[in-house]
């Protein structure tokens, strides 16, 4: 390639997950955004991008199965940037069968892979076809439970800040086992072992912030080892994932209720992590639902 090299994001992901709206919101931080660009053209689009001298230096290109060959040509252009030192993130946007269906049948618009079956043929058609780039993509978000606001408040959360070259950026994420795991982990670290403070009486109103629940929690056989234990691994893990340029990563804490144990850990290992200068966020998924 000639010229500037741009920073190129590739939006995907399931029809009806929020794929205009994650690009809206690049869009609205100065990205150049082009949307239902057939997989072929990446690397044309970041060839023009980089003779500009760098008047385009932020690319997000919306690609999705409307596209023939979709999964092949993805690859291959892929393939392609990285041989000329682009070396692009792929976001996938996942939502629940029922969260699509209900987006459908409010827009009344039939699914792109549809045909003449049901609603629900064309969707799981689609992941299907998806399965492999969602298992490569640099970053999964699952936008089930969120609206237009809150997926744009995570999509300025993860490319907001453009200064100098991106980080690892880690989502630590609490979560109740009985409300099911979280389908954009990438890691899922169980904290059932410990003792379950629900069954300590003053305990149980508080939750995993308090420090009185902190203190229970931490002070139970194996609390401490564990931590020490597994953010040794993360510290690892963090290694090798900026080695390969991997950007996001997002690791799911649980207990039962997701209130006490798995929000104490997340809150604990988000300030060891930040300790080793990596970018930590943290969310509590089901922290209030009890």
């Amino acid at each position: 390639m000639s010229g500037t090299v741009p920073e190129i994001v590739i939006i995907t992901g399931m029809s009806g997950a929020g794929r205009s709206t994650a690009a809206k919101s690049l869009e609205d931080l100065e990205w150049f955004v082009v949307d239902n660009l057939p997989p072929g053209l990446l690397a044309t689009m970041a060839d023009l991008a980089g003779r500009v001298q760098g008047a385009v230096p932020r690319i997000a290109a919306v690609v999705d199965v409307r596209s023939r060959a979709f999964t092949t040509d993805l690859h291959s252009s892929i393939a392609e940037l990285q041989a000329r030192g682009v070396h692009p993130r792929v976001v996938f946007l996942e939502a629940g069968d029922d969260a699509l269906v209900r987006r459908f049948e409010s827009v009344r618009r039939p699914h792109p892979l549809q045909g003449e079956g049901r609603l629900v043929d064309g969707i799981a058609r689609e992941r299907e076809v998806l399965l492999e780039v969602r298992g490569e993509a640099d970053l999964v978000i699952d936008t089930s439970d969120l609206n237009v606001h809150e997926l744009r408040a995570k999509m300025v959360g993860f490319f907001g800040d453009v200064s100098g070259e991106p980080m690892l950026r880690a989502t630590i994420v609490s979560f109740g086992y009985k409300y099911g795991i979280p389908v954009d982990a990438d890691l899922v670290v169980d904290c059932r072992f410990l003792p379950n403070p629900h069954w300590v009486d003053e305990l149980r109103p508080l939750t995993g912030r308090d420090a009185a629940v902190r203190d229970y929690v931490i002070a139970q056989r194996g609390a401490k080892e564990f931590l020490d234990a597994y953010t040794e691994v993360l510290r690892l893990l963090a290694e090798g994932y900026e080695r390969e340029g991997k950007h996001y990563v997002t690791l799911a804490i649980g207990c039962t209720g997701g209130k006490h144990r798995s929000v104490t850990m997340a809150e604990e290992f988000a300030n060891r992590l930040r300790g080793e200068g990596l970018d930590v966020r943290v969310a509590h998924r089901d922290l209030g639902r009890e």
